[in-house]
């Protein structure tokens, strides 16, 4: 939280439950204006792959339902000048504790969340993807690079290596959106990922984690990721699409990666929000997300009708496989990127 709002100098506020005198849940919301409406809603917006509010074990996760709408009702009362309540991309429940946004209004998500099991360990992960055929591709994806002048996985560990691996997903990932004429929603995020890594770096546990493929000298590949518990979450991932991608560069650090949060005791390998035929390749675990949109005046329902159909919509074409590629190879024919929500941070 503190990293965006150093960045964004976004206006935050905490959301909290209690019961019988004690804070059980909480959610700090941003409150940002889009399109004539002023929402409050998770920090991070659609950068953030995914949400669930801090809840104290002590309460089993369950806080009583109706204390929910309660909390509604309180946040209209303290703040009447925010028209909707929107935290997007939650999952019911979390390493066992329910989520007691669950009670609000909301709607599915537009995409899948795919996770894949690591509590039998990487032997077994690798039986149920298929041992010999992937083990087969990893050699051969060894070889090559080995062949392009070595390779070595990184893990950042310093200030210096945080700079170094941002700008380069950054730079792979500006490229990319540019070949598939999408907005480079990244653009300006440097100061954000730098902050948010070297903050990380100070903890003994870190809790976001920076991962390279260097192959020549080069970085290739890039991977960030967050922990959650017992869950590694790969938040965002980059390639750099050069005479080396026939050698799958970011398929061979997820490989690492996941070989490594085996060993390393993780339960789950989570790739969050979004199907792709990678992460297919690799997952054994689908969980479907939904989005809290909850209105706070005449001007928010309106947006909310609005918000639900569009999501409707883009969930609807995105769950129709041709429809979906026809969509994909037209926007990449036209390179232009498509419009970016209208977003303005509060002063």
């Amino acid at each position: 939280m503190e990293a965006w709002v150093r960045a964004r100098a976004a206006e935050v506020i905490l959301v909290s439950v209690e019961q019988a005198g004690q804070t059980v849940a909480m959610m700090p919301l941003e409150i940002v204006r889009q399109r004539g409406c002023r929402i409050a809603r998770a920090i991070g917006g659609n950068h953030a792959n995914g949400n669930f509010p801090p809840v104290q074990p002590a309460s089993s996760g369950e806080p009583d339902a109706a204390f929910m709408p309660s909390m509604l009702t309180e946040l209209r009362r303290a703040r009447p000048d925010i028209d909707l309540l929107l935290v997007e991309r939650q999952t019911s429940s979390l390493a066992g504790v329910r989520n007691p946004f669950a009670s609000l209004p909301s709607v599915p998500s537009t995409n899948l969340g795919l996770a894949l099991d690591l509590r039998s360990g990487f032997d077994a992960v690798l039986d149920r993807v298929g041992r010999k055929r992937r083990l087969k591709k990893h050699r051969s994806q060894t070889r090559k690079l080995e062949a392009a002048g070595g390779f070595r996985r990184i893990e950042a560990q310093s200030d210096a290596e945080v700079d170094r691996l941002v700008a380069a997903f950054l730079e792979q990932k500006g490229t990319r959106f540019r070949q598939l004429g999408i907005s480079n929603v990244f653009a300006d995020m440097q100061p954000f990922l730098c902050h948010l890594f070297k903050q990380a770096l100070l903890s003994p546990k870190p809790a976001f984690l920076l991962h390279a493929l260097e192959v020549g000298g080069i970085i290739r590949a890039v991977t960030g990721s967050s922990v959650v518990g017992d869950r590694l979450i790969c938040e965002f991932g980059s390639i750099v699409e050069d005479e080396l991608v026939h050698a799958s560069p970011g398929d061979f650090l997820f490989f690492l990666n996941i070989e490594d949060a085996a060993r390393q005791g993780f339960a789950t390998y989570d790739f969050s929000v979004g199907d792709e035929p990678y992460k297919r390749g690799w997952c054994d675990v689908e969980v479907q997300q939904f989005d809290t949109v909850a209105a706070l005046s005449l001007k928010g329902r309106t947006y909310a009708l609005a918000l639900q159909g569009i999501t409707g919509a883009k969930r609807r074409i995105k769950s129709n496989d041709r429809l979906w590629a026809l969509l994909k190879r037209l926007r990449r024919s036209t390179g232009k990127p498509a419009a970016a929500p209208i977003v303005e941070a509060e002063d």
